[in-house]
């Protein structure tokens, strides 16, 4: 998660970079983009890591550093009882930056706009249930 934070909030504000955080975090818990967080950031075409090229160096040490101390406290944040943790967007499910082109699911509900980004639900998720 944290190279997605990078990858996608580098140059966001730290807000903006934990709303990034919370929307993997979210779609782990729905089980819709996967099982793990590792298939949740590279499901095609959904997070930053699998659009760049495979090249793409991670250059920008304090970013970076930056990035994954905003992915572990978002990861700790999560592990939470619900009720107790803080959300920045709450039932965003997705996000754009405004420079990029209308996806398909712009037309969903708008939670918030931080930095470049606007956060979306696109549908009410439901957290997997344990079997």
């Amino acid at each position: 998660m944290s190279t997605t934070v990078y990858l996608e909030a580098r140059d966001q504000t730290l807000r903006g970079q934990q709303a990034v955080a919370e929307v993997a975090l979210r779609r782990l818990d729905s089980g819709l983009w996967g099982d793990s967080m590792c298939q949740v950031v590279t499901a095609r075409k959904q997070f930053a890591p699998t659009i760049v090229s495979p090249g793409t160096q991670l250059k920008n040490d304090q970013a970076w550093n930056k990035a994954l101390d905003v992915a572990l406290a978002a990861e700790r944040n999560w592990a939470l009882p619900v009720g107790q943790r803080k959300e920045i967007v709450p039932g965003a499910s997705h996000f754009a930056a405004s420079a990029i082109a209308s996806p398909s699911w712009r037309n969903a509900y708008q939670v918030a706009t931080i930095g470049d980004h606007t956060f979306y639900r696109v549908q009410k998720l439901r957290p997997r249930t344990a079997s």
